[in-house]
């Protein structure tokens, strides 16, 4: 081989040290450059952990009760955007699909939610999307958030009033948000959340839950009042557990909305691929979920080659993988309005509904993937899958779009007297 570049002696000098290398000298540097790298990520892995412990005022049990909803909210934010990006947004999809196997609100849904019929299921997947994420995204006294807050209040009061939505059914949805993400996290990645984690899960959600005015009277300590967190979702998990043992039963509705689902979910794949993206979901279902929406299971050999690949991701990203950096963190939203005063969705899964069509958005590696399977882009099709962005106030279902501004301005009134960020403990 031949350096120009290099003096005569030089070359001479590296031509004979690489020579006199022998391949086990070459397999030992390789294996020292392996070790040297592999200790470096070991070091950086659990980096993001101890900053947020020594970040945050609450170094053990005794002072967690003391956590502010802020705290909780940008703790979360780190766990959602950097840790554990892909498995949470997929845990909180999840969450809203487990719904489905309660036939009360299964039946609810497709009877108001339009979730009944392919041409509308998915704006309102993107709709439910874009409301749970905008008030989980920005802080809890943020405009954003209260927006968010106010027009879900909304489009549940009159069915809450008229108890087509159970008090019960509230909570249990509320429970799957905050336990979900925990259980896939100490299921699929690299290593489980800690105390100071969960703690800030439990708080984010039990104050949202006061936010949305939903009663915990169901709970063992909810006239009391709970000690942490930590102590609402270990009570919380424990009660919806229950609460499945007795009302997720099989019903053709629950089938029929998770068919709904899934064709969204897997929407993305080429044809071919769609069976094993139906796989998937089964994969990720326990038996009682899985029953209640009359899905098969997947095959065995699949189970066992996914099961495989997760336990190899777990390794890769534990050993091998730098942590995220901050430039790579998951965001879903725009951060400003723009000129027409709406929001865009940064990612979407099925139509894309709600996404800016940029350059890169239809002439990128992905908008090429989606024209050769035939699948829209954003832009597409004139103003159906809304390319000039969403406004807060007027996601849900078509007949709620431009109602209810005066009762929206009464909640947000009321939120930033009470949703100011502080303790959700007394």
């Amino acid at each position: 081989m031949e350096w120009p570049f290099m003096s005569h002696s030089l070359r001479n000098w590296l031509s004979k040290s690489l020579a006199d290398e022998s391949p086990k000298q070459c397999v030992l540097y390789a294996l020292l450059g392996l070790s040297v790298y592999m200790a470096l990520v070991s070091f950086l892995r659990f980096q993001r952990r101890q900053n947020l412990q020594k970040e945050y005022p609450y170094p053990a049990r005794e002072s967690m009760g003391n956590m502010t909803d802020h705290d909780a909210w940008a703790i979360q934010k780190q766990i959602m955007q950097m840790e554990f990006p892909s498995t949470v947004v997929k845990s909180l999809q999840f969450a809203l699909f487990r719904t489905y196997g309660i036939p009360t609100i299964s039946t609810l849904l497709l009877k108001t939610s339009q979730f009944s019929d392919s041409a509308t299921s998915f704006k309102r997947y993107a709709d439910t999307g874009a409301l749970i994420g905008e008030f989980m995204a920005f802080e809890p006294s943020s405009e954003r958030a209260q927006t968010a807050i106010a027009r879900t209040k909304f489009l549940h009061k009159g069915y809450r009033a008229s108890g087509k939505i159970l008090e019960d059914d509230m909570i249990y949805t509320l429970s799957l948000f905050a336990t979900e993400p925990i259980r896939f996290v100490e299921l699929y990645e690299w290593r489980k959340m800690t105390d100071l984690e969960k703690c800030a899960v439990g708080t984010y959600w039990k104050s949202l839950g006061d936010a949305l005015e939903i009663s915990y009277d169901v709970l063992p300590s909810g006239k009391t009042g709970f000690r942490d967190g930590i102590h609402w979702l270990d009570e919380v998990r424990t009660w919806s557990l229950q609460y499945e043992k007795q009302h997720m039963k099989p019903h053709p509705r629950n089938k029929e909305i998770a068919d709904k689902t899934i064709d969204v979910l897997v929407y993305s794949l080429p044809g071919f691929m769609k069976p094993l993206g139906v796989y998937f979901v089964s994969f990720l279902m326990d038996d009682r979920l899985r029953n209640s929406m009359m899905i098969d299971p997947a095959p065995p050999a699949f189970s066992t080659i996914l099961s495989s690949l997760i336990s190899m991701r777990r390794g890769y990203l534990r050993y091998l993988a730098l942590p995220r950096p901050n430039s790579m963190r998951l965001d879903v939203f725009s951060e400003k309005p723009n000129k027409h005063g709406k929001n865009f969705l940064l990612m979407y899964e099925g139509a894309p509904f709600y996404v800016q069509p940029t350059i890169w958005n239809r002439w990128g590696p992905l908008a090429w993937f989606k024209w050769m399977i035939g699948q829209p882009l954003p832009g597409d099709e004139g103003d159906k899958y809304c390319p000039k962005g969403y406004f807060t106030p007027d996601l849900g279902p078509k007949y709620f779009e431009g109602k209810g501004r005066k009762e929206l301005e009464v909640i947000k009134e009321s939120l930033r007297a009470q949703r100011t960020g502080r303790c959700p403990f007394p």
